[in-house]
C-alpha cells in the first residue's frame, strides 16, 4: 500500500475541525486526521508493506523548464536553490514535522527524494513491485498507474478512507473511456487547471476521450494530424497541430516517473511502534493519544 501522504494530509486537514489543538492551542487536525486515516487502512486492507510517500519537491524544475506553468499558480516564493515554497494554510505547515515524526516513531516507511513529487515516488514503486499494488490518493493523476494485469488499483477516498473508490480498468473505462496508461494523454490533452497544465484549445475530456478510441494514443492522434485522409475535423486539427510544441513536452512532465533513485528502506508494515517512547512524547506533547492508541492498536491486529 502506497499512501500519496500530502494529498491525505491536506484531507484530515479540511475534514477535521481546527478546534483539534494541541495543549498549547496548536492546531493538529491533520496530523490526527492522518494518523486515523493510516489506522483505518491498515484495519481495513490489512497491507504487508506500507509506505508514506513524501512531496521532497512539489514543483520540481525539470517539469518546470519543460512546462512554466506548472503549479505556477500554488507558488507562494521561487528558490534558486531548493523547492519553491508552496502556498499553504498558515495552519497545515506546522503540522507536517509533526506528521513526520510520528510515522518515524510508529516505523512505518516515509520515502521521499530531492527533485520528486511524491507521485514519481509512488510511480517507481509501484513499477518495482512484484505483487499487487494499493496507491491510496486523492490526486486523480495517479490513475494512469492502474494496471490490471499487474494487480494495480488507486484507492480514492470519497469520504474520509472509510469510503473508497476503487479505482480499476473498468471504472476507468465506465468512467471516462481510457485504460490506465491512456488517463494520462487523456489528462495532458484536456488540461488541468490545478496544475497549470494548457491542454489543447477546444479539446475537452470527452473530446481527447474519442480521440483516444479512434486514433490509440497520442503518437497515433499526431500521426492523424499529418494524415490528410484521416477524419479529424479541420479545427481539431489546426488546434492539435498548433499545440506540437506543447505536446512534444507534456508527457514527460504528465507521467509520473519510474526511475526515481529510491534510497533504502524498510517498506514492511510494524506490529508495533518501533519508538514506543517517542510515541508517547508525541502524544503527550500534542495531544495526541487517542490518535496514537488508535492506530497502534490497528497495527496489532
Amino acid at each position: 500500500m502506497l499512501l500519496d501522504t500530502a494529498s491525505l494530509y491536506y484531507r484530515a486537514y479540511f475534514g477535521v475541525p481546527d478546534s483539534v489543538k494541541a495543549p498549547d492551542g496548536t492546531p493538529v487536525n491533520a496530523v490526527r486526521g492522518l494518523l486515523d486515516f493510516i489506522g483505518r487502512l491498515v484495519q481495513d486492507h490489512r497491507p504487508d508493506d506500507l509506505v508514506a510517500c513524501m512531496d521532497a519537491d512539489w514543483r520540481p524544475h525539470w517539469r518546470v523548464e519543460l512546462i512554466p506553468s506548472y503549479k505556477a499558480h500554488r507558488v507562494a516564493e521561487l528558490s534558486e536553490s531548493g523547492p519553491d515554497l508552496e502556498e499553504t494554510p498558515d495552519t497545515l505547515a506546522p503540522q507536517v514535522p509533526v506528521i513526520e515524526a510520528a510515522l518515524d516513531a510508529f516505523g512505518i516507511a516515509r520515502v521521499g527524494v530531492a527533485g520528486y513529487e511524491a507521485d514519481d515516488v509512488i510511480g517507481t514503486l509501484t513499477a518495482r513491485a512484484t505483487g499487487p499494488v494499493d496507491i491510496v490518493t486523492g490526486d486523480r493523476d495517479l490513475y494512469q498507474l492502474v494496471d490490471d494485469a499487474r494487480a494495480r488499483r488507486v484507492l480514492y477516498p470519497i469520504k474520509g478512507v472509510g469510503t473508497l473508490q476503487v479505482t480499476d480498468e473498468a471504472w476507468l473505462r465506465e468512467k471516462y473511456g481510457v485504460d490506465g496508461p491512456g488517463y494520462a494523454d487523456l489528462a495532458l490533452l484536456r488540461g488541468d487547471p490545478s496544475d497549470g497544465l494548457p491542454g489543447v484549445p477546444g479539446i475537452g475530456e470527452k473530446t481527447a476521450a474519442k480521440l483516444l478510441d479512434a486514433y490509440g494514443d497520442l503518437a497515433g492522434i499526431i500521426a492523424a494530424v499529418d494524415d490528410p485522409k484521416s477524419k479529424l475535423t479541420p479545427t481539431q486539427r489546426k488546434r492539435l497541430d498548433e499545440s506540437r510544441p506543447y505536446l512534444a513536452v507534456a508527457p514527460k512532465v504528465v507521467k509520473v516517473a519510474a526511475d526515481v533513485p529510491l534510497p533504502p528502506f524498510d517498506p514492511a508494515l510494524p506490529e508495533v511502534p518501533a519508538r514506543p517512547e517517542m510515541v508517547d512524547a508525541l502524544a503527550h506533547r500534542w495531544g495526541l493519544g487517542g490518535a496514537m492508541s488508535r492506530l497502534s492498536s490497528a497495527l496489532r491486529r
